[in-house]
């Protein structure tokens, strides 16, 4: 039977920031057109205020995953296990409302400049008086200034992105989402299209800005993961079932050592297991049918 998510908020009279913490155990997730789950005894613990890094072969369930923690998919599958998510004093039945997506494709609207793009959501409020609304809108134009000087666009407010670089537009996509000010982030791959110099510098970027967020990264970039990461976890198998890695102690972005090095290279064996296992499947498959390659 599914197990509604339970959310724990601070009270709204609180100074401090809301912290999430997010906990599946046993988690089970299968499309309604498929007799297949996609993810099978799921386990993870995805601590406040702290970056949760997650990697695995394309097609393991990924993105399933942080969809279905979105919200998106709650019509297109059957969800069964303990899926938690805590924090002070009020409950809520779900997180609506209290996440941020930052994808892969910074999907910023063409016809909108960077000033415009990053306060969109904040527009999408109740309706409330004109002299009301003209005090939110400028309060909100004030923090999106605000916030693209922190990522070094401040001189862009008023440009289109078509005028723009791809990491400037990731970094009007990352003021977007720090605009929304949600206690959960979560991020699909948003660096993986850059040079690794403007992918490094997104980086610490992001996890200076993201500090007192619960940030859920999909990554497949084990370097990235490591840098980040307070915590990695690496789906495998089908349906794909998690393992939790040791990440080393030192302060994150994390410069590379030895230690991180060793570590690189259990991810990337992890991995490659992955593949092969993958590999041997679709032989096995071939061979059964009959059909394989001259």
């Amino acid at each position: 039977m599914s197990s509604s998510p339970q959310v724990i908020l601070a009270p709204t009279n609180s100074k401090d920031t809301i912290a999430v913490n997010i906990t599946i155990t046993n988690g089970y997730l299968r499309y309604h057109d498929s007799i297949d789950p996609v993810l099978s005894q799921l386990n993870m613990t995805m601590p406040a205020k702290q970056w949760t890094c997650i990697l695995g072969r394309s097609g393991c369930g990924k993105t399933s995953l942080l969809r279905y923690l979105a919200g998106l998919l709650d019509q297109q599958v059957t969800w069964s296990g303990e899926y938690a998510i805590n924090a002070n004093q009020q409950v809520l039945a779900d997180l609506n409302n209290q996440i941020a997506y930052m994808a892969q494709q910074d999907l910023l609207l063409p016809w909108l400049s960077v000033l415009d793009n990053v306060t969109l959501s904040s527009k999408f409020g109740g309706k409330m008086s004109k002299s009301a609304s003209k005090v939110t809108s400028q309060a909100s134009t004030n923090k999106a200034l605000t916030l693209l000087a922190k990522v070094g666009l401040a001189d862009n407010a008023q440009h289109f992105p078509q005028q723009l670089s791809g990491g400037m537009r990731q970094r009007v996509a990352l003021a977007r989402t720090l605009m929304q000010d949600k206690p959960v982030v979560l991020m699909d791959e948003p660096f993986s299209a850059l040079d690794a110099v403007t992918r490094y510098r997104l980086q610490d970027l992001a996890c200076e800005l993201l500090a007192d967020k619960t940030v859920v990264l999909i990554t497949h970039d084990p370097q990235e993961a490591i840098r980040l990461a307070d915590q990695i976890y690496i789906m495998q198998g089908t349906p794909a079932s998690a393992e939790n890695l040791s990440v080393p102690t030192s302060a994150t972005p994390r410069q590379f050592d030895a230690e991180c090095a060793q570590l690189q290279q259990q991810i990337m064996s992890c991995l490659a297991k992955e593949y092969r296992d993958e590999s041997e499947d679709e032989d096995e498959d071939e061979g059964e049918s009959g059909v394989g390659y001259e």
